[in-house]
């Protein structure tokens, strides 16, 4: 039961959780796969992979399907994880180091549907690590429609959205600049994105890039927005609509 509640009833909300973890350093991979395991509303598989390139690790956490002992890039292992995404209603991509509240996928998925997201991600507690001003949890209000979701550390595809963003092209590495393609995929099919504010993430034991080089990001953050039309920086952080 801990991967695959299957004696749910057929008609709750299929839920796929595509995580990667590292297993040679600390991580919350443990706590993510407890909590995700409890969800009561909704149906959840799990499949984790786990990475130890550095150092041997733990790689034997509940739920992992796969054990690489070499740099992988992460999109080709999110495509690996999600070749059967269409089986789903909802697939969420999972890093390894965020803390998540009780209860968080059932109130979460419930809140996306609610709302109308076909592409949508938690915001993030005041103390995590934050790149993008516009993910931090916004007092008082449940979510946001916004033209902008993060490719991490939890990213919620809906099976529509999904249709449209998955396989990702094999050469999009670590991922860098879809969060600024996928926005005009999202808007060219009339689907709706947004952050939702009620159900907040930590992110704060390992900051951004601590995993992977930032040069070898940047450089095919580059050659993504080159190759696909995307949304400017000052385009896709724009609030259209707040819900309280």
């Amino acid at each position: 039961m801990w991967c695959d509640a299957s004696w749910a009833i057929s008609s709750v909300t299929e839920i796929l959780i595509a995580g990667i973890y590292l297993a040679d350093r600390p991580n919350t991979a443990g706590h993510l796969i407890y909590e995700f395991a409890g969800a009561r509303r909704t149906r959840v598989t799990q499949r984790w992979v786990a990475l130890a390139a550095d150092r041997p690790g733990d790689c034997d956490l509940p739920c992992t399907v796969s054990i690489r002992l070499q740099r992988t890039p992460k999109f080709l292992l999110v495509n690996d994880l999600t070749a059967d995404a269409a089986r789903f209603d909802w697939i969420l991509l999972v890093d390894d180091d965020v803390e998540l509240p009780p209860d968080f996928i059932d109130s979460f998925i419930d809140l996306a549907e609610r709302y109308d997201f076909a592409l949508c991600q938690p915001a993030r507690t005041v103390d995590s690590y934050i790149d993008h001003p516009l993910v931090m949890q916004n007092p008082g209000v449940k979510a946001r429609q916004t033209r902008f979701v993060e490719i991490g550390p939890v990213t919620a595809i809906r099976r529509d959205a999904a249709q449209l963003i998955l396989p990702v092209a094999a050469d999009c590495g670590m991922g860098w600049g879809l969060d600024y393609v996928w926005p005009r995929v999202m808007e060219d099919a009339g689907l709706r994105m947004g952050i939702v504010d009620a159900t907040p993430i930590a992110h704060r034991m390992r900051c951004q890039v601590s995993g992977y080089g930032y040069d070898d990001a940047a450089r095919g953050m580059s050659e993504v927005l080159a190759a696909n039309r995307h949304l400017t920086r000052d385009q896709a952080f724009q609030v259209l609509d707040a819900y309280v």
